[in-house]
Order: structure tokens, then C-alpha cells, then sequence
């Protein structure tokens, strides 16, 4: 067995020994699964550019895109240029721009790629200034540029919109507007402040429950544009409320990092389908237990998904609007790319402690492709950090 020595909360060093047998890569379709499955997919940096990783991306495009291949293979879909590529937090506008002609340019390669698009105002900077009608504006270039491509769109939360808006009814307004232009049904993204504190105060109202009411009147008033709707709110009672209550036509797609093995199997009432970031990063395991699923056995889905519910709960703790830098670290552990380096060198917003820690999770989750590379792999990243192991 594997065996290496690991940081503790209290300072010590104590030897870990590693326990998981790996959930083994496992093609299947996505017409395997009961399910729609999006993974928001992480972007590859290039660690070799010259540049200011502060101030300007570079991205590894052939690892970035070889990622989406893979998630395909697995099954699920692709939600990308999201929250998990760092849009906001080190990609911007004209970087996911060159992310999507690409993404799209491959799915168009193969028969079974699912794939949808992140568009919001994020190339607009909040402001005094900013109308409502900039607003409408800027949405309106991102998603003409999707369309364009032949995309589908995730239509996601605007920082530009929570700062100018006045009510709920300038919320209605835009969506309104958006939604009656837009040529195929979209997926609306609520994102939470947990995730991004912009955001705060969405729909126009800090209470999530009366924010959910403007959300739900704009979905029902044009529900033939809404294909779902994914929320991020990290409870399982705000997702099951809303979802009990959205138009028949109309998915939950959970975006509950917390809660999304039960969210996904569902109750005698419904289920979520998901958009997770969390997919990214344990996409065999999801592959799998999607595929026992939808074979009838419950009881395996929940033995090869629960386990990862703790790791995912640990990257995804507060400051939550951090947990790339562990999707991205189990990417390296597991040898999908060469370096733990990340756009924006957001590499550096974990501890040291918590990456130990995932470490242990991800054993015990048994989502570490191969013992020995993810052991090699952390005793360079604590070699970094003055640990000897």
C-alpha cells in the first residue's frame, strides 16, 4: 500500500497510509444515465508562457480540451466556460470567448459531445453608470457570440445586475427581455454569494425564499425558453422547494456541491438532473454511479457517490468561491495535467492543511486514479512548502 507522511491540524507529521482501491475509468454514454450530468469544467494553465499570471491567462489548450474529451468519454456533458473554468476569478471575457470557439470546434468532432455555453455581462464592469439597458446589452453580445458558434446557452448571474438593479422588477426586465430573443431553450445559473459575494442579493432580495419567487414568476411566464434551471445555494431544502415547484417542462439542474448524491436519486416527487463543478474533479465515480442508476441498483449509486460527498464538502468549504484550487489539484494529483498551477495563481488560495486534507478524502473516496503518481505528486507539493515526507 501506498504510504506517505501528511501535515496535522496540531503541526505534526504523521505517516498516512493510503486505503482506496480506485473507481477504474469506465466509458459509457450519457443515454446510460437517468440522468443529464454536466461537469463545469476546469481550464489547464500553461505554466511555460511569459507573462503576468496575476494579469494575463495562459491556458494550455491542448490539456484544457483533451479534459472535455475525457469527460465525454465518461458520459457527461460539459458546462462550460463556468464558475470551475475561473470565469470572474482570472478568465475573462475574451479568454472564454477563445474557450468556447474551441470547446465547440471539438464537440463538433464527435457525436456525443453535450455541451453548453456560460454567457453573462462579465465583460461589463459595475458601475454608477450602468443601466439597465447596458445590462440587456451585454448579455445580448455574449449570447449572439454563443449562437454564433452553434452554442447553447447557460445563461448566468450578472455582478452588473445585482449592483444596478433596484428591485426585483428590474430582474424581470431583463430576463424578460433576454429569454424572448434567445433561439433555444437556456439554463438559467443562480449563483449564490457563497460562491461569488458579488452576487449577493440576487433576484432583488437577500432572502433566497423571496428571491425564488421573482426567479419562479420569470420562469413560468416564459418557460418555453427555460430548459432548467441550475441553483447554487448549497441547501437541500431551498433546491427541493423550487424544484417542486417549477413548470413540468422545466429540470433542476443541482449545483448543491453539499447535498447532490440524495438531490440527484431524488424522493417520491422528483429529482434533481446536475452542473456540478464537483464532476470535475470525481468524473469516474459520477460516471459510475450515473450508470448503476440508471441499471436500477440505488444502493450502489449511493456506495460509489456518497463517499465523495465529504471530499466534495471540504473543497467546496468557505471562502467556497476557492474551491478551483482543489479541482485543479486533484487534476494534477491524478495525472490529468503536469503542475499544480492555475490561471491567476489562484494555486495559492488553499492551505496547505486543506490540500493534505483532500488528499486523505480523495484516498478515501476513491477517487485517486493511481496510488503511487498521487503520493509522488503531494511529496513534491509539500516538498514546496519546507515538509519533508
Amino acid at each position: 500500500m501506498a504510504k506517505i507522511s501528511l501535515p496535522n491540524p496540531d503541526r505534526t507529521i504523521a505517516p498516512y497510509t493510503l486505503t482506496g482501491t480506485p473507481i477504474p475509468f469506465v466509458r459509457h454514454a450519457a443515454t446510460d444515465f437517468p440522468r443529464i450530468a454536466f461537469a463545469a469544467a476546469h481550464v489547464v494553465a500553461d505554466p511555460l508562457a511569459s507573462n503576468d499570471p496575476w494579469l494575463t491567462p495562459a491556458i494550455d489548450w491542448d490539456r484544457t480540451l483533451a479534459f472535455r474529451h475525457r469527460l465525454w468519454d465518461l458520459g457527461l456533458g460539459v458546462a462550460e466556460a463556468m464558475d470551475t473554468a475561473q470565469r470572474g476569478m482570472g478568465l475573462g471575457w475574451p479568454e472564454a470567448q477563445e474557450l468556447i470557439r474551441r470547446s465547440q470546434a471539438e464537440a463538433r468532432t464527435r457525436k456525443d459531445s453535450l455541451i453548453a455555453y456560460g454567457t453573462g455581462t462579465d465583460h461589463l464592469i459595475p458601475g454608477p453608470d450602468v443601466t439597465i439597458d447596458d445590462i440587456i446589452a451585454a448579455y445580448e453580445e455574449q449570447i449572439g457570440f454563443v449562437e454564433g458558434q452553434g452554442g447553447r446557452i447557460i445563461l448566468m448571474a450578472s455582478r452588473a445586475l445585482a449592483a444596478a438593479a433596484k428591485s426585483p422588477d428590474d430582474y424581470v426586465k431583463v430576463y424578460a427581455r433576454i429569454l424572448t430573443q434567445v433561439k433555444q431553450p437556456v439554463i438559467i445559473h443562480w449563483l449564490g454569494e457563497m460562491f461569488d459575494p458579488a452576487l449577493a442579493g440576487y433576484w432583488g432580495s437577500p432572502d433566497h425564499l423571496d428571491a425564488m419567487e421573482t426567479c419562479l414568476d420569470v420562469i413560468a411566464t416564459h418557460a418555453d425558453k427555460v430548459d432548467g434551471i441550475k441553483i447554487s445555494l448549497l441547501s437541500k431544502e431551498k433546491e427541493i422547494s423550487m424544484r417542486r415547484r417549477l413548470p413540468e417542462t422545466v429540470r433542476m439542474y443541482t449545483g448543491d456541491d453539499f447535498n447532490y448524491a440524495e438531490l440527484i436519486a431524488g424522493d417520491d416527487a422528483g429529482h434533481s438532473d446536475a452542473l456540478l463543478g464537483i464532476f470535475d474533479a470525481i468524473a469516474p465515480a459520477a460516471s459510475a454511479a450515473l450508470s448503476a442508476l440508471g441499471k436500477g441498483s440505488e444502493n450502489e449509486f449511493f456506495e460509489l457517490l456518497e463517499p465523495t460527498v465529504p471530499l466534495s464538502r471540504h473543497i467546496f468549504a468557505a471562502p467556497t468561491r476557492f474551491y478551483k484550487t482543489g479541482v485543479v489539484f486533484l487534476a494534477y494529483l491524478n495525472g490529468l495535467q503536469d503542475h499544480f498551477a492555475m490561471i491567476g495563481g489562484q494555486q495559492s488560495t488553499r492551505s496547505l492543511q486543506h490540500l493534505a486534507e483532500l488528499f486523505r478524502l480523495a484516498d478515501k473516496a476513491r477517487v485517486l486514479a493511481d496510488p503511487d503518481l498521487a503520493v509522488e505528486r503531494m511529496k513534491r507539493v509539500l516538498a514546496v512548502n519546507g515538509v519533508a515526507s
